[in-house]
Protein backbone atom coordinates (compact mmCIF):
# COMPACT_ATOMS: atom_id res chain seq x y z
CA UNK A 1 0.00 0.00 0.00
CA UNK A 2 1.29 3.46 -0.77
CA UNK A 3 0.45 6.95 0.60
CA UNK A 4 0.12 9.89 -1.30
CA UNK A 5 2.40 8.15 -3.82
CA UNK A 6 5.50 7.83 -2.21
CA UNK A 7 5.20 6.71 1.61
CA UNK A 8 4.60 3.30 2.66
CA UNK A 9 1.55 2.90 5.59
CA UNK A 10 4.53 0.94 7.89
CA UNK A 11 6.32 5.00 7.70
CA UNK A 12 3.40 7.38 8.31
CA UNK A 13 4.43 8.28 11.62
CA UNK A 14 7.30 10.12 10.19
CA UNK A 15 5.99 11.92 6.76
CA UNK A 16 4.03 14.41 8.60
CA UNK A 17 3.86 17.65 6.38
CA UNK A 18 5.58 15.72 3.29
CA UNK A 19 3.38 13.20 2.06
CA UNK A 20 -0.10 15.15 2.45
CA UNK A 21 0.37 18.61 0.99
CA UNK A 22 1.45 18.32 -2.17
CA UNK A 23 -2.07 17.62 -4.09
CA UNK A 24 -2.94 20.40 -6.53
CA UNK A 25 -6.21 22.29 -6.38
CA UNK A 26 -9.02 20.33 -7.99
CA UNK A 27 -7.11 16.89 -7.58
CA UNK A 28 -9.18 14.24 -5.99
CA UNK A 29 -8.09 13.73 -2.24
CA UNK A 30 -11.53 12.18 -0.60
CA UNK A 31 -13.41 9.52 -2.48
CA UNK A 32 -16.61 7.77 -0.37
CA UNK A 33 -17.24 4.83 -2.10
CA UNK A 34 -20.82 2.73 -1.95
CA UNK A 35 -20.45 2.98 2.01
CA UNK A 36 -22.95 1.50 4.10
CA UNK A 37 -22.64 2.06 8.13
CA UNK A 38 -25.02 0.01 10.28
CA UNK A 39 -25.25 0.37 14.06
CA UNK A 40 -27.82 -2.29 16.14
CA UNK A 41 -30.40 -0.55 18.44
CA UNK A 42 -31.78 -2.59 20.64
CA UNK A 43 -33.37 -5.78 18.77
CA UNK A 44 -32.79 -3.78 15.41
CA UNK A 45 -30.05 -2.72 13.15
CA UNK A 46 -30.30 0.98 12.00
CA UNK A 47 -28.94 1.74 8.67
CA UNK A 48 -26.76 5.16 9.65
CA UNK A 49 -25.39 5.49 5.88
CA UNK A 50 -26.78 4.09 2.53
CA UNK A 51 -24.92 3.20 -0.15
CA UNK A 52 -23.04 6.89 0.06
CA UNK A 53 -20.68 7.78 -2.79
CA UNK A 54 -19.02 11.32 -2.43
CA UNK A 55 -15.19 13.14 -4.12
CA UNK A 56 -14.10 15.93 -3.00
CA UNK A 57 -11.25 17.95 -4.32
CA UNK A 58 -8.04 19.55 -2.95
CA UNK A 59 -8.74 22.52 -1.10
CA UNK A 60 -12.56 22.75 -1.46
CA UNK A 61 -14.80 23.72 1.25
CA UNK A 62 -17.58 21.43 1.42
CA UNK A 63 -20.25 21.67 4.55
CA UNK A 64 -22.66 18.45 4.52
CA UNK A 65 -25.97 19.74 5.83
CA UNK A 66 -29.42 17.91 6.49
CA UNK A 67 -31.32 16.89 9.93
CA UNK A 68 -30.61 15.33 13.00
CA UNK A 69 -30.26 11.59 12.20
CA UNK A 70 -29.70 11.95 8.53
CA UNK A 71 -26.11 10.36 8.26
CA UNK A 72 -23.73 13.37 8.50
CA UNK A 73 -21.65 13.17 11.49
CA UNK A 74 -21.44 9.60 10.82
CA UNK A 75 -20.37 10.17 7.45
CA UNK A 76 -17.60 12.45 9.11
CA UNK A 77 -16.65 9.86 11.17
CA UNK A 78 -15.96 7.05 8.51
CA UNK A 79 -13.62 9.71 7.12
CA UNK A 80 -11.87 10.26 9.91
CA UNK A 81 -11.36 6.55 10.60
CA UNK A 82 -13.25 6.83 13.93
CA UNK A 83 -16.22 4.43 12.65
CA UNK A 84 -15.29 1.39 10.11
CA UNK A 85 -17.69 1.20 6.95
CA UNK A 86 -19.86 -2.21 6.82
CA UNK A 87 -19.26 -2.18 3.18
CA UNK A 88 -17.82 0.10 0.95
CA UNK A 89 -14.68 1.99 0.43
CA UNK A 90 -13.08 4.85 1.97
CA UNK A 91 -9.86 6.51 0.15
CA UNK A 92 -8.17 9.87 1.58
CA UNK A 93 -5.41 11.28 0.04
CA UNK A 94 -4.29 8.06 -1.63
CA UNK A 95 -5.02 5.52 1.32
CA UNK A 96 -7.48 3.27 1.68
CA UNK A 97 -8.59 3.67 5.51
CA UNK A 98 -10.63 0.70 6.01
CA UNK A 99 -7.88 -1.22 5.60
CA UNK A 100 -5.60 -0.03 7.72
CA UNK A 101 -5.53 -2.06 11.12
CA UNK A 102 -5.51 0.35 14.34
CA UNK A 103 -1.88 1.08 14.59
CA UNK A 104 -2.06 2.06 10.91
CA UNK A 105 -5.21 3.97 11.34
CA UNK A 106 -3.81 6.00 13.97
CA UNK A 107 -0.57 7.10 12.41
CA UNK A 108 -2.22 8.18 9.43
CA UNK A 109 -4.80 10.04 11.41
CA UNK A 110 -2.10 12.19 13.28
CA UNK A 111 -0.11 12.90 10.23
CA UNK A 112 -2.95 13.18 7.79
CA UNK A 113 -6.31 15.18 9.26
CA UNK A 114 -6.96 17.74 11.73
CA UNK A 115 -10.55 16.69 13.59
CA UNK A 116 -12.53 19.49 15.24
CA UNK A 117 -15.66 18.77 17.60
CA UNK A 118 -18.83 20.69 18.97
CA UNK A 119 -17.30 20.72 22.11
CA UNK A 120 -13.68 22.00 21.91
CA UNK A 121 -12.11 19.04 24.00
CA UNK A 122 -9.70 21.19 25.07
CA UNK A 123 -7.85 19.68 28.66
CA UNK A 124 -8.73 22.03 31.34
CA UNK A 125 -5.44 21.75 33.17
CA UNK A 126 -3.37 23.11 29.95
CA UNK A 127 -3.28 26.91 28.60
CA UNK A 128 -3.95 27.18 24.53
CA UNK A 129 -0.66 26.70 23.99
CA UNK A 130 -0.15 23.33 25.84
CA UNK A 131 -3.24 22.23 23.82
CA UNK A 132 -2.11 23.19 20.84
CA UNK A 133 1.03 21.83 21.14
CA UNK A 134 -0.32 18.45 22.73
CA UNK A 135 -0.90 16.40 19.30
CA UNK A 136 3.03 17.92 18.30
CA UNK A 137 4.57 15.99 21.19
CA UNK A 138 2.82 12.87 20.65
CA UNK A 139 4.02 12.71 17.47
CA UNK A 140 7.53 13.63 18.81
CA UNK A 141 8.29 16.70 17.32
CA UNK A 142 11.04 18.86 18.48
CA UNK A 143 9.99 21.48 21.20
CA UNK A 144 11.45 24.48 19.67
CA UNK A 145 9.28 23.48 16.57
CA UNK A 146 5.96 22.76 18.40
CA UNK A 147 6.26 26.07 20.35
CA UNK A 148 7.18 28.50 16.54
CA UNK A 149 4.32 26.08 14.67
CA UNK A 150 2.02 26.40 17.94
CA UNK A 151 2.45 30.28 17.93
CA UNK A 152 1.76 30.70 14.44
CA UNK A 153 -1.15 28.67 14.69
CA UNK A 154 -2.99 30.68 17.00
CA UNK A 155 -1.91 33.58 15.73
CA UNK A 156 -3.89 32.52 12.19
CA UNK A 157 -6.93 31.76 14.33
CA UNK A 158 -6.48 35.53 15.85
CA UNK A 159 -5.56 34.33 19.80
CA UNK A 160 -1.65 35.39 19.48
CA UNK A 161 -2.53 37.73 22.73
CA UNK A 162 -4.17 34.67 24.95
CA UNK A 163 -1.87 31.89 24.53
CA UNK A 164 -1.40 31.82 28.30
CA UNK A 165 -5.01 31.05 29.15
CA UNK A 166 -6.50 28.42 30.38
CA UNK A 167 -9.60 27.60 28.64
CA UNK A 168 -12.23 28.66 31.45
CA UNK A 169 -10.45 31.81 30.86
CA UNK A 170 -11.85 31.80 27.03
CA UNK A 171 -15.06 32.30 25.46
CA UNK A 172 -16.61 29.62 23.49
CA UNK A 173 -15.74 31.34 20.24
CA UNK A 174 -11.95 31.29 21.59
CA UNK A 175 -12.23 28.16 22.87
CA UNK A 176 -12.92 27.00 19.80
CA UNK A 177 -10.13 28.67 18.05
CA UNK A 178 -7.96 26.63 20.08
CA UNK A 179 -9.06 24.09 18.71
CA UNK A 180 -8.74 24.77 15.20
CA UNK A 181 -5.07 25.65 15.55
CA UNK A 182 -4.76 22.22 17.87
CA UNK A 183 -5.93 20.52 14.40
CA UNK A 184 -3.73 22.41 12.24
CA UNK A 185 -0.73 21.81 14.90
CA UNK A 186 0.48 18.66 12.34
CA UNK A 187 -0.16 20.30 9.28
CA UNK A 188 -2.88 18.25 7.65
CA UNK A 189 -4.10 18.59 4.68
CA UNK A 190 -7.95 17.47 5.73
CA UNK A 191 -9.46 19.39 7.97
CA UNK A 192 -12.68 17.63 9.59
CA UNK A 193 -15.20 20.05 11.71
CA UNK A 194 -18.31 17.71 13.27
CA UNK A 195 -21.01 20.32 14.42
CA UNK A 196 -18.23 23.31 15.67
CA UNK A 197 -20.81 26.02 15.75
CA UNK A 198 -23.34 23.90 17.59
CA UNK A 199 -22.14 25.36 20.59
CA UNK A 200 -21.92 29.36 19.90
CA UNK A 201 -24.28 32.04 19.16
CA UNK A 202 -24.97 33.21 15.58
CA UNK A 203 -22.28 35.68 15.03
CA UNK A 204 -19.65 34.08 16.85
CA UNK A 205 -20.29 30.76 14.76
CA UNK A 206 -20.44 32.79 11.39
CA UNK A 207 -16.70 33.77 12.21
CA UNK A 208 -15.82 30.16 13.03
CA UNK A 209 -17.29 29.33 9.19
CA UNK A 210 -15.52 32.19 7.63
CA UNK A 211 -11.69 31.04 9.75
CA UNK A 212 -12.52 27.46 7.97
CA UNK A 213 -13.33 29.06 4.31
CA UNK A 214 -10.06 31.22 5.12
CA UNK A 215 -8.39 27.47 5.75
CA UNK A 216 -9.55 26.51 2.63
CA UNK A 217 -8.66 29.09 0.74
CA UNK A 218 -5.09 28.66 2.13
CA UNK A 219 -5.31 25.09 0.42
CA UNK A 220 -6.57 23.13 3.38
CA UNK A 221 -9.39 20.39 2.41
CA UNK A 222 -12.31 21.16 4.45
CA UNK A 223 -15.22 19.01 5.49
CA UNK A 224 -17.76 20.75 8.19
CA UNK A 225 -21.14 19.33 9.48
CA UNK A 226 -23.62 21.26 10.46
CA UNK A 227 -27.33 21.17 10.45
CA UNK A 228 -27.94 24.94 9.88
CA UNK A 229 -27.74 25.38 6.27
CA UNK A 230 -27.27 29.44 7.05
CA UNK A 231 -23.63 28.53 8.05
CA UNK A 232 -23.14 27.25 4.62
CA UNK A 233 -22.73 30.55 2.48
CA UNK A 234 -19.05 30.27 2.30
CA UNK A 235 -18.55 26.60 1.44
CA UNK A 236 -17.29 25.46 -2.12
CA UNK A 237 -20.02 22.89 -1.98
CA UNK A 238 -22.99 21.67 -0.09
CA UNK A 239 -23.74 17.75 0.18
CA UNK A 240 -27.76 17.46 1.47
CA UNK A 241 -27.90 14.57 3.31
CA UNK A 242 -31.28 12.73 4.51
CA UNK A 243 -31.93 8.96 5.90
CA UNK A 244 -28.55 8.39 5.57
CA UNK A 245 -28.03 9.13 1.88
CA UNK A 246 -26.73 11.91 0.03
CA UNK A 247 -29.98 13.34 -1.74
CA UNK A 248 -28.46 16.63 -3.44
CA UNK A 249 -25.45 18.61 -4.01
CA UNK A 250 -25.68 22.13 -4.53
CA UNK A 251 -22.73 24.98 -5.20
CA UNK A 252 -23.02 28.38 -3.83
CA UNK A 253 -24.46 30.04 -6.64
CA UNK A 254 -27.69 27.50 -6.44
CA UNK A 255 -27.82 27.94 -2.51
CA UNK A 256 -31.07 29.26 -1.22
CA UNK A 257 -29.61 31.37 2.06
Amino acid sequence: MTVAGSCSAASLGGVAGSCYNVRMANEELIRVEHVNRMYRVGERMVKALDDVSLSIAAGEFVVVVGPSGSGKTTLLNVMAGIDRPNAGQVRMDGVVINALDENQLALWRGAAVGIVFQFFQLLPTLTALENVMLPMELRGSYRGERRERTLANLTQVGLAERVDQLPSELSGGEQQRVAIARALANDPAIVLADEPTGNLDTITGLQIVDLLARLSARGKTVVLVTHDETLATRATRRVHMRDGRSVAQTSPQTCLV
